[in-house]
């Protein structure tokens, strides 16, 4: 029901930054948790960060100090800012929203209600 397109992947070398962007649908967006995940090719979906409705941040700690969750409600938008990018950080990057949250951890990929089609990180050493 709600659609989320990511966008600003790209390839980049070790060091650089990037800003990913996280657009959804729908007149509810104030009301979601936003999560972002990245799935390595032949590796499990792993969680990076996420930001609650009432703008409370999680991150991984690998991330912790690198990238910064935010979003602005006005624009159904969230975002991933990424700095000192490693190449352990090449994935692809998937937004994800809790629509129900009743108490479920956003740490955990499965209590998402909908997801964005991804956008491919690749950082070069």
């Amino acid at each position: 029901q709600v659609q989320l397109v990511e966008s600003g992947g790209g390839l980049v070398q070790a060091g650089d930054s990037l800003s990913l962007s996280c657009v959804a649908s729908g007149q509810a967006f104030s009301t979601y948790h936003v999560g972002w995940f990245r799935q390595a090719p032949g590796k499990e979906r792993e969680f990076v960060a996420a930001i609650t409705w009432s703008e409370r941040t999680y991150y991984q700690d690998s991330v912790k100090g690198r990238f910064t969750i935010s979003r602005d409600n006005t624009k159904n938008t969230a975002y991933l800012q990424m700095n000192k990018l490693e190449p352990a950080d090449t994935a692809v990057y998937y937004c994800g929203i809790q629509e129900e949250n009743n108490l479920r951890t956003v740490r955990d990929a499965s209590n998402y209600d909908a997801w964005g089609q991804g956008t491919l990180v690749t950082v070069s050493s």
